[in-house]
């Protein structure tokens, strides 16, 4: 007993996720906080002035959040119907919204009552923003119209009737105040310009356009309807850069990192995805639990803000770097330990003792060392260990396999045990690093507990899940080895036809190579 050598646990590689700069800077958050609204959150909108408050719109109000805060600080509901948005201004301190009667209305942030109300759309407001000169405002309905707004004047200066669909989103050019893009259910994204009484630029996206974005330097555009995401090069005339397609469901919402070099795009399949802006590859990934409608990002990307339409508002807040407490410090020993025996010097007959060092063997092997193999097994099918440390598990199941006495091990077991045996199973045995050991595993279970099948409901469904995924995973072993077959026939047919070499005398006696077809 005295030389008994522990159990070698093997280390599998992870097929998991690969960890990047970007997983390790998205993942940076906080477990989010969950804020439950009043109806589907269908508008975002952070403040870019300090202290980076944040516009949710839903329902029919229109609540101000501080960036941690959980309840709002102000709440605009003068409102005769479902607000759909709510944008803030450059400088923070005005917010203009849109409601389903059509109305437009500017409120100041440190008031309650409307400032302006713009009267001149027929159907719902889908989508309002600032020019850049901070002074007008721009708007776009389901009445399928664009309207400029002067602010001091509470009057209409443009109309735009070129799309021939509800206009379901849009957004202003940062630099130029004359600027500013539509986009539409009639499949178009429209620029245009307060200069002229048409579009100046108009581009394709292929299905109902459910968001628009422009670039900071106001040199790319990006779209979103259906499936798609689309990048397109206002310079060049509104060319296709690329069309990303990484979504299952509809994408709703889009929105840029504060470097801009990061895209983010939200969709009804509950997912948030982020791209980078030069690749336009997907770097990073989060899921939610309901379908998104809306987006937004705050400065430095402090905090990520997500609407679902369950109502429920999604904030993480980013991790803030831990302080390095300062402990007492300890007393150390006397100068004069550290020097106590520094001049010794070793003689010839001086013999040295080592201090030996104990070995501590864990749990499971303890119960192998003395031959208690159906313990063993269960201590590491503990959840504990079967959930966190999988390979541990097949690590013991493979060395009671060698040993020959796994069938002993897995014999005579109650509902209670056999269950969690076959929990382990079916949660492991498609992963391909521990396939050779589990199936190994499972074809012994069904030999042993195929005769009293029908004793127990519970077990006959786990039963027959794991006796399905045994003859899946063989059938697809199958398939793999005719594959690698045709492939070695294909191999060898190129090598057959290659021509071959052979070292031949000419007449002058030198040496030649000759090349003979096969």
């Amino acid at each position: 007993m005295a030389g008994y050598k522990p159990v070698a646990i093997q280390t599998y590689p992870l097929l998991g996720e690969k960890i990047t700069q970007d997983t390790l800077y998205w993942n940076n958050y906080k477990t989010p906080v969950q804020i439950k609204e009043f109806g589907a959150v269908s508008k975002v909108d952070f403040s870019s002035q300090p202290p980076y408050n944040y516009a949710v719109t839903a329902s029919s109000r229109i609540h101000i959040y501080g960036r941690y805060s959980q309840e709002p600080i102000k709440t605009f509901s003068r409102f005769k119907d479902t607000a759909y948005c709510a944008t803030f201004r450059q400088d923070g301190r005005l917010l203009v919204a849109g409601s389903e009667d059509g109305g437009v209305q500017l409120f100041d942030i440190s008031g309650r009552a409307p400032l302006r109300q713009f009267e001149g759309h027929t159907k719902a407001v889908h989508t309002v923003d600032f020019t850049a000169d901070k002074y007008h405002v721009v708007s776009g309905a389901d009445d399928y119209t664009v309207k400029l707004w002067d602010i001091p004047n509470s009057k209409e200066i443009l109309t735009f009737k070129e799309h021939s669909d509800y206009v379901r989103c849009g957004c202003a050019s940062k630099l130029n105040p004359d600027l500013f893009i539509t986009g539409s259910y009639d499949h178009t994204v429209k620029m245009f310009d307060a200069r002229t009484n048409k579009s100046v630029l108009s581009v394709e996206h292929g299905q109902p356009v459910e968001s628009v974005l422009l670039f900071p330097s106001g040199g790319l555009l990006v779209s979103a309807g259906g499936r798609y995401v689309k990048v397109w090069d206002m310079l060049k005339g509104g060319q296709l850069l690329v069309s990303l397609k990484n979504h299952h469901k509809t994408v709703t919402c889009l929105c840029l990192s504060s470097s801009g070099q990061r895209l983010l795009s939200g969709s009804l399949d509950r997912k948030v995805k982020v791209y980078s802006t030069t690749s336009y590859k997907v770097v990073h990934s989060f899921d939610y639990a309901a379908s998104i409608l809306s987006l937004a990002l705050a400065h430095e990307d402090e905090t990520i803000v997500v609407g679902m339409t369950n109502g429920i508002l999604s904030v993480k807040h980013r991790k803030s770097e831990a302080k390095k407490e300062s402990l007492p410090r300890r007393r150390r020993p006397a100068y004069r330990t550290f020097i106590k025996g520094k001049n010794y010097t070793k003689q010839r007959d001086d013999i040295l003792i080592n201090r030996p060092t104990k070995k501590h063997l864990e749990l499971y092997d303890r119960d192998l060392k003395h031959f208690r193999i159906s313990k063993a097994l269960d201590r590491v099918l503990e959840p504990t260990c079967a959930i966190k440390t999988p390979e541990i598990t097949v690590s013991i199941i493979k060395e009671l396999n060698r040993r020959g006495v796994l069938a002993n091990a897995l014999a005579g077991r109650d509902e209670k045990e056999i269950s969690r045996v076959l929990n382990f199973l079916i949660r492991n045995l498609s992963q391909p690093r521990f396939a050779p050991v589990l199936i190994n595993a499972a074809e012994i279970i069904i030999d042993i507990y195929l005769p009293v099948i029908g004793q127990s409901p519970v077990v006959d469904k786990k039963f027959l899940l794991l006796q399905g995924l045994v003859e899946k995973e063989i059938d697809y072993q199958r398939e793999l080895l005719e594959t690698l077959g045709m492939m070695d026939m294909l191999f060898a047919t190129m090598r057959g036809k290659e021509g071959t070499s052979v070292l031949e005398h000419t007449s002058d006696g030198f040496p030649e190579n000759k090349k003979i077809e096969s």
